[in-house]
């Protein structure tokens, strides 16, 4: 007669014990994330896959359409001569807004970094329009500073040395509208960028200044040979986030020139041109989600071309 071997006790609250965690902390991640990642999945994923759905449809006037196309939206874009138009307009665009505010935060940064008093102060200052919204700031630029009429600011300036007044956004004039929106997202984004900079600035190690003095170096030479090469990782991450924002302007573009509902030649850049296709009169979702499509992907070879040609992640030497 064989004894039967007893079987372990049975512990119920083991296999929940280990899915809460100690202290229960697997549970309040859960808490505090899931909400989040819940959000995050409803109003991004879920809405980026259906984007990408609906671009191989004809979907006019509805979000599920019937009628598969295959490439025929992406075709349809590619042949788009308003479509090539508006990527011509961020080129433009870009080349205006990236040195500039490039140049800008980094000059502000160098200031900053340098000043012997109130730095937080003037750290706050400079960072307080990145709290500002692009819509507000359109508008203040359009109503207040730039509003064309001959008691607008800059006008008011102008009329100080003779200057006739300027109609800024005016279509038919010369395209002084290029002015009014690079300096209003300028304005906006220049502070976000300065503390990345100052960041960069804090890294450098006080030495290697005492060590350039020491040899005579001062001013430019020690902003170019010193400074500058010290901030090349940070110098190639902001390019990078300057140039996807550049991509995503719309904003300051709808709400400083529609007005009118006709745009001059290269001021209408990819989004606001996918606005009016997919939310238009015609409301083509299946021809604006494939836009949207190529944008991304456009983005996201120009980012990583960027980024290679650059060394974003390269180790320092």
């Amino acid at each position: 007669m064989t004894a039967s071997i007893p079987s372990p006790p049975h512990r119920p609250g083991r296999v929940s014990t280990r899915l809460r965690g100690r202290h229960d902390r697997n549970l309040w991640f859960a808490v505090f994330v899931g909400p989040f990642v819940l959000g995050l999945a409803v109003f991004v994923y879920v809405p980026i896959l259906w984007s990408v759905w609906l671009s191989f449809f004809n979907a006019h006037n509805t979000v599920t359409p019937t009628e598969f196309v295959g490439l025929g939206n992406y075709l349809d874009m590619l042949k788009d001569e308003a479509f090539r138009s508006s990527l011509l307009t961020f080129v433009v665009f870009a080349l205006f807004i990236v040195p500039a505010t490039f140049v800008a935060s980094l000059g502000l940064a160098l200031l900053v970094n340098r000043a012997r008093f109130a730095k937080t102060f003037f750290r706050s200052v400079f960072f307080l329009p990145t709290a500002c919204s692009y819509v507000v700031a359109s508008l203040i630029w359009k109503l207040s500073i730039f509003s064309g009429v001959r008691f607008g600011l800059m006008n008011t300036v102008l009329g100080w040395f003779g200057i006739d007044p300027i109609a800024w956004l005016s279509v038919t004039q010369p395209p002084w509208y290029w002015l009014v929106i690079v300096t209003a997202r300028m304005w906006l984004q220049a502070g976000f960028y300065m503390i990345l900079f100052l960041a960069g600035l804090q890294r450098i190690s006080p030495s290697l200044y005492e060590a350039a003095a020491i040899d005579g170096a001062t001013g430019w030479k020690v902003l170019r040979f010193l400074t500058l090469p010290q901030l090349r990782a940070t110098s190639t991450a902001v390019l990078l986030l300057l140039l996807i924002n550049a991509f995503q302007a719309f904003d300051e573009f709808y709400n400083l020139l529609s007005s009118s509902g006709q745009y001059p030649p290269y001021a209408r850049p990819p989004l606001v041109y996918l606005y009016y296709a997919a939310l238009g009169q015609g409301q083509d979702f299946g021809h604006g989600s494939a836009g949207a499509v190529i944008l991304t992907l456009l983005i996201a070879l120009v980012a990583l071309g960027q980024g290679r040609f650059l060394g974003l992640g390269r180790r320092e030497d």
